[in-house]
Order: C-alpha cells, then structure tokens, then sequence
C-alpha cells in the first residue's frame, strides 16, 4: 500500500466478529430536530427532513433545515457543498476533494496480468480504482449525536519534535467518500456550526454552491497536505460484514536514539445482512519491515463492543500504530 510521503506503507487486514439476534432490514426515514441535528441513517425522496417522535428529543421542535438536491452520479462536489452524511446522518460542509485509490477486494480483477497487491502477504490481488473522497466539517451540534462514532476527530497530527509523545486532534474534520454526500441547499450564511467554518469559506450569493475558500483554507491545505493526504483506501467484505480502512502517514520521531514511524488509521464497520452482529474481539498482527512482529488481542474496540443492526448498520473509528521501520503490515 503507497503510503502519504516517501512511498512508506502500512497494509491493514479483517476482523473477527460474532453473529447475534436476527432482524428484518427496513427503510429508514431521514430526520432532525431543530438545534439538535440527529439523524438516522439514510434517505428519503422528500426535499425536506422531519424527525419521528420515536427520536424526538422533549422540548425540541421541528424545522426546515435545506432543500435536497439530486445526488451527482457523475463527477465532483464542489467546495462549499452542503451535505448529509448517508450512514452518519450529520450535516457537513465540502471543503476539497481527494483522489484516492480504491482497493476492493469484493470486485474480482478483470485484468490479465498480475494486479498490484498492497495488502501483502495472504490477500487477494486486486487493482486499486480512483475514487473521490472529501475533506469535510462536521456540523458541532451534530456531532454529540453520531453514536456510531467512537470520535469525530478523524484527523490527528503528531506534535513538533521536541515533544515526541503528543498528538493533535481537530475536532469535527472528516473524509467522506462520494457516494455517502447528500447534497442540499440552505438560505443561511451560517449553516454549519463549526469555528473553522468562517476561517475558510466566504458567502457568496452569486456563486453556486454559494460558498467559496477563503485564502486561509488553500494555505492550510498546502501546508498540511502531506499529513491530511488520503491516497489508499482498502474494502473487503465477509460473511456480509463490510470492512473498509483508510491508512495515513503521520511522520517519523527519534526516541531512544531509533526512528519511530506513525500512522493513524480509520475503519468503518458495516453490517450489509438482516442479522444483528457485534463486534467482540480484535486480533492484530503486526508486522514491521525490521524484522519485528507484534500481536495484539483484547475485548472490542476503543473501549467499545459496538453492535450493528438495521438502524445503526455502522461503526467507525480511528486510532494509531508505530512501527521501528518505514514500511509494514497489520492483519
């Protein structure tokens, strides 16, 4: 797997999983409630959003937040584009597109010659596809709702060098892939909570999506690029449980007189069966190109056994790896 900087590499593998209850998949209507900002997943056909009573929170009223918008099958969103999250429900805003490559192992390769295999050892060959994921705000108030999240901070960096240990987190800021972006349109000049919101994008009435970047989000993104870069993304689905992870390079620190290489990764979990299933256990291998090689077990994930059923068929989540060399593999 083509790392962010330098080629470095980090190969992501399955999950173990434990099948529980059965259910019958419905439609699920999409919602909000004013100020609040939950929402179920997925939508519906109707241009405005209502909120059942089911989930209402007491005291809160319904109102109209936008209008949808016909979902582009081709080409790319705009920065500025206002949003629903498909899975996740939140409201969010485009900042910039990233193209990335696709590595799904679901889509057996047509291609004659050996395909490119950046999983390593034990994985199936296949090609990596461009696919367009977005660089997005999160909404504030929504984010207190996103249960399927162990966080909503999906970007970290690594703190200067002189502290070794630390890392940043920007709270809010997400990659979300093309198909998961239900678009629509607001009257407000605000419409997404967020304290980067007006730092980056300008109103601009005359323009359509009718924001616009703000000189301070090209710099931002330039100086950031290598660490916020989205380049791979890998999907394998078994027994109906969908796993896709995104691998990103973080940079290398010295301690103890060696080279320390980081990572973050985000996975998302998705339940594509009537089942309910919940994930138990998590078995890492890890392997680094030093020669070193690492095993981890334990109870979930992040402190959490999420379960996934047909109203919340999803769980994401993100956290870190070091490895002593450059390049490696976890399983």
């Amino acid at each position: 797997m083509a790392g962010c900087v330098a080629r470095r590499a980090l190969a992501v593998g399955s999950r173990w999983w434990s099948r529980s209850l059965t259910g019958a998949r419905g439609p699920r209507p999409l919602c909000s409630a004013g100020g609040a900002g939950a929402f179920p997943p997925a939508a519906t056909t109707t241009t405005r959003r209502h909120l059942s009573s089911r989930n209402r929170p007491e005291g809160k009223v319904l109102e109209t937040v936008g209008v949808f918008e016909v979902p582009k099958q081709n080409g790319k969103y705009e920065t500025g584009q206002l949003f629903l999250h498909s899975v996740f429900g939140y409201r969010g805003v485009v900042l910039f597109p990233w193209q990335a490559r696709l590595y799904d192992r679901d889509v057996a390769s047509t291609a004659p010659e050996k395909a490119e295999n950046p999983a390593g050892h034990g994985s199936k060959e296949v090609k990596g596809k461009t696919h367009t994921y977005y660089q997005v705000l999160i909404d504030a108030r929504d984010c207190p709702h996103i249960s399927q999240r162990s966080q909503t901070e999906a970007v970290t960096f690594l703190a200067n060098h002189d502290d070794s240990r630390a890392l940043y987190a920007i709270p809010g800021l997400d990659y979300v892939s093309h198909e998961d972006i239900l678009p629509y349109t607001s009257t407000d000049q605000v419409p997404i909570q967020h304290e980067l919101f007006e730092r980056f994008l300008l109103y601009d009435q005359t323009k359509s999506p009718p924001f616009v970047a703000r000189e301070t989000l090209r710099a931002w993104q330039e100086k950031n690029h290598p660490w916020l870069e989205l380049s791979d993304v890998h999907r394998e689905t078994t027994e109906n449980i969908r796993v896709t992870v995104i691998p990103f390079y973080m940079g290398m620190r010295e301690a103890q007189n060696s080279h320390v290489y980081w990572w973050r990764y985000c996975i998302r979990l998705e339940n594509l069966d009537s089942d309910v299933v919940q994930l138990r256990e998590r078995h890492w291998r890890i392997f680094s190109l030093s020669g070193t090689l690492e095993t981890v077990r334990g109870r979930g994930v992040v402190g959490r056994e999420p379960v996934l059923s047909k109203e919340q068929p999803a769980f994401q989540y993100s956290s870190h790896v070091s490895l002593q060399a450059s390049s490696g593999h976890m399983w």
